[in-house]
């Protein structure tokens, strides 16, 4: 773990829970893409960073998930280095107090803000082209998260942040974080669709063909609106359709769950009602969802 694994001439990532990209510009200086999970990740970040004699220049987030978010202050403090983050992502990650309160819905209880779900704030800057090493670009990848990006530098190596996960990783979990099922599934289209000399997701083996797997985590998302479908042929209310998703995959119910899949299983019920698939109803001031016939 916390190993440098270089992919290019002058790209690198660093495998670790949420795999942190590395690019090294002219002389020492490097960019880091996403800063690690919490203060220890980016503590070993800088012993790598130290041991090669690089110079951290800026660390540029994806998304604002605490596992990507929660080396940058330690790192910030220091090196001086800036951070930068995508449209709405900055926000969380300048507030990261907002990221447990969406998921749970109002004011997070103490079992929500620790550092697996609410990082500590940095100092982010708006994430713009002009501030990005010579021949890099963004790569929009929302649909897991609000305004998540991806990389592709000049050497063709794409860096995918959280836009998909490996076939393991979804035989574990089975329900993948997403905040907009309609634009994940955009994604995953453009994903499947891309070609590159290397391809890093946060959450899966780095390949030259990222387009089997794109089609895996499509398939799981269809199956799971499938699943949600079934389970309104008769109205139901929320935690009914969470408890039978829950039951459905054999997971276990704790706080982090339920706000985590909980926020997710309403997003599949946001993109199945806007897409005319189920509708929402009231009775006796009990809203239920009820699959169209």
């Amino acid at each position: 773990m916390y190993e440098l694994i270089q992919a290019s001439e002058h790209c690198f990532y660093i495998q670790s829970p949420a795999k942190i990209g590395l690019v090294r510009t002219e002389g020492d200086g490097v960019y880091l893409i996403d800063g690690g999970n919490d203060k220890d990740a980016g503590k070993k970040v800088r012993r790598i960073l130290e041991e090669k004699g690089w110079t951290l220049k800026a660390i540029l987030n994806t998304h604002s998930h605490a596992d990507h978010i929660g080396g940058n202050r330690y790192l910030q403090n220091q090196t001086g280095c800036r951070v930068f983050a995508p449209g709405m992502e900055r926000d969380f990650t300048v507030h990261p107090v907002l990221e447990p309160s969406y998921l749970y819905g109002g004011n997070p209880p103490k079992s929500l803000r620790h550092k697996f779900m609410m990082a500590q704030a940095s100092d982010a800057e708006p994430l713009t082209a002009e501030v990005l090493p010579e021949g890099m670009e963004i790569v929009p990848l929302p649909g897991h998260s609000f305004d998540m990006v991806g990389f592709r530098t000049a050497e063709d190596v794409v860096y995918l942040a959280d836009c998909l996960s490996g076939e393991e990783t979804l035989a574990k979990y089975q329900v993948g974080f997403l905040v907009d099922v309609a634009a994940y599934l955009d994604t995953l289209q453009k994903v499947k669709e891309m070609e590159a000399k290397l391809f890093v997701p946060a959450h899966a083996k780095a390949t030259e063909n990222i387009a089997p797997l794109a089609q895996v985590n499509m398939d799981k998302v269809h199956e799971i609106g499938e699943r949600i479908l079934e389970i309104c042929r008769e109205p139901a209310g929320f935690d009914r359709i969470l408890q039978r998703i829950f039951e459905a995959y054999d997971l276990e119910m704790t706080a982090e769950q339920h706000a985590l899949v909980g926020s997710t299983i309403r997003s599949y019920l946001t993109w199945l009602t806007d897409g005319g698939e189920i509708a929402a109803e009231f009775q006796d001031n009990v809203l239920l969802w009820r699959a169209r016939q």
